[in-house]
């Protein structure tokens, strides 16, 4: 019997989610149920985002992690230009680690 997995996401991301334009957030949903359906589809960041994966949907990604449990914790969702900043942003943010914000 293949692993039955959950996903949890943070409130912030969920409300992006919800305000997003009807087509995207279509895509994105249905994005969620493919990774649901195999965790490891996603690509596998490397650097300071290792143990992170990252699943393209259009110009947007999802980034998560596999957690124990068959828990699929959801770290950040948004356009790729700059979601892998915003996710090194909100991991050094869980771990404690000051930050200097981009002054852009």
């Amino acid at each position: 019997m293949p692993l039955s997995y959950k996903l949890k996401m943070p409130d912030e991301t969920a409300d992006f989610v919800r305000h997003m334009h009807p087509e995207i957030k279509k895509k994105i949903k249905s994005s969620l149920k493919i990774i649901l359906s195999d965790p490891h589809v996603g690509k596998s960041l490397k650097k300071e985002l290792t143990g992170l994966k990252s699943f393209g949907v259009g110009r947007f990604r999802i980034i998560y992690r596999i957690s124990s449990k068959q828990i699929i914790d959801i770290v950040a969702v948004g356009p790729r230009r700059i979601i892998y900043e915003i996710t090194y942003r909100l991991l050094k943010n869980e771990t404690g680690q000051n930050i200097i914000p981009n002054p852009n």
